[in-house]
């Protein structure tokens, strides 16, 4: 029995032609006009096909496996990483950890191809992006960073939830620096900025949401100082901004920060899935994370900026980030020598300027390594480090002189007072009123 032949219908065609030629009905020139092929290629398949018949008119690497396929058990291998220790991965991200953690290098399109033949369905759907009229960059990187935080299942249950705090630059999307916190707090965004100053350098300006750690929300009556200067008093964070001469840019939609909000769904696929990969269960881990995978975003997601000349400004020389980097209160010295802050106490000692800074104008800094530093027109009075645990009425006295090197505190706890009886007070019925019989006022007993 011969083998059969399967034909496709241009090879049909050629065969009806050639059939046509070899009974004569055709010359070579008419079958080549028909076929679109030139006299000279009609001879070819003319001999061919006397010599091995129809089978001459099948494609040559017909049934044959391309030189170029792909390897069935490379293909189940990137399959069985998808399924796995990948699970969750979207396409481009698996990509690329197939290159950098496993050495399989293969395009994405190849990738998307091994996990639907496999019936892999994607991790995660993608809308169909919408048109919409975005605005320009900023020509040069550090002229506005955009800092938000974003509030998210980020272990996925194996944890807390947990707060994203980042910026990112608007001319070239760099992520200079985020970090995980509990809650979205003034600390944190401190401790934000403190980095990105660190590294980077001082941003020209900085845009953010209308939250009240960068904005004053409360509608409070105004203080005197502050209807004298016809504005309300920054809060603590803008008080920061404005020592730096950084601009406050405020956002009226998260519209007007898509670049960080879109940010977030990045961070919210990858870098989730980054988190479930290492097996991330409280904050210390997810930063150790957070920090290994930012140099890849960034090197992954950054554009080169219009102008290639940096706009960030230097730290200034002489000024030290633990004076600048905290929170700042101003103060009126009691008659006792003393400062309060919250319920902590502070005595301030005598020093060679004077003897009591009573009724003095001071400012206390509370700085993030746990001390209390209290200044007054720049010259250090005392520092004391913050008691832990929060009384009801601390008293702290430190033996520090402002002229001289700073020591670990000497600490003084004094005892509160007991409080005070808010009910009238009345007798024990053992109490000597009691034991007698009441006398009148003539001396007769009642």
């Amino acid at each position: 029995m011969e083998d059969s032949v399967t034909l496709n219908q241009a090879e049909q065609r050629r065969l009806l032609v050639l059939n046509h030629l070899e009974a004569g009905a055709l010359v070579n020139a008419e079958a080549a006009e028909l076929l679109g092929v030139s006299t000279r290629q009609i001879r070819r398949l003319r001999a061919a096909y006397r010599e091995r018949g129809a089978a001459a008119l099948a494609h040559g690497n017909r049934g044959r496996r391309p030189a170029h396929a792909l390897d069935p058990a490379l293909a189940a291998r990137v399959v069985e990483l998808a399924t796995s220790t990948y699970a969750g991965f979207n396409r481009e991200h698996l990509t690329e950890m197939l290159a950098t953690q496993e050495d399989i290098h293969l395009s994405r399109p190849s990738v998307h191809r091994i996990l639907a033949r496999a019936g892999v369905a994607p991790a995660r759907k993608r809308r169909a992006p919408r048109h919409r009229r975005r605005r320009e960059r900023m020509p040069q990187e550090g002229m506005l960073l955009q800092v938000d935080g974003s509030r998210h299942d980020w272990l996925e249950g194996r944890g807390p939830y947990l707060t994203l705090l980042g910026g990112i630059d608007d001319a070239t999307g760099v992520v200079p620096w985020a970090c995980f916190r509990e809650q979205e707090d003034a600390h944190g965004y401190f401790q934000l900025l403190r980095e990105v100053v660190r590294r980077r350098g001082i941003p020209l300006a900085l845009y953010s949401d209308r939250h009240s750690i960068f904005f004053v929300t409360k509608k409070a009556a105004l203080s005197l100082e502050e209807q004298l200067s016809d504005h309300p008093e920054p809060t603590q964070f803008g008080r920061l901004l404005g020592e730096l001469g950084i601009r406050l840019i405020g956002a009226r939609s998260p519209q007007a920060k898509g670049r960080v909000e879109r940010l977030w769904g990045t961070f919210q696929d990858r870098l989730a899935s980054e988190l479930r990969l290492a097996g991330a269960v409280n904050r210390e881990q997810a930063n150790v994370v957070l920090q290994r995978y930012l140099p890849r975003h960034n090197h992954r997601f950054s554009v080169a900026a219009a102008d290639p000349t940096p706009a960030w400004l230097p730290w200034p020389k002489g000024r030290h980030y633990h004076e600048v980097f905290c929170f700042k209160y101003r103060r009126v010295v009691a008659n006792d020598n003393t400062v309060r802050l919250g319920k902590l106490i502070i005595d301030i000692p005598r020093n060679h300027q004077r003897i009591s800074y009573a009724r003095c104008r001071v400012e206390v800094q509370e700085r993030f390594d746990g001390t209390i530093h209290v200044l007054h027109d720049g010259l250090h009075l005392t520092a004391v480090a913050h008691p832990q645990g929060d009384p009801d009425n601390l008293r702290v006295s430190v033996l520090h002189r402002g002229d001289a090197p700073l020591e670990p505190p000497v600490l003084r706890v004094r005892t509160p007072l007991p409080p005070q009886r808010t009910t009238p007070w009345r007798p024990s019925p053992s109490h000597p009123w009691k034991l007698y019989p009441a006398i009148g006022t003539n001396g007769q007993n009642h």
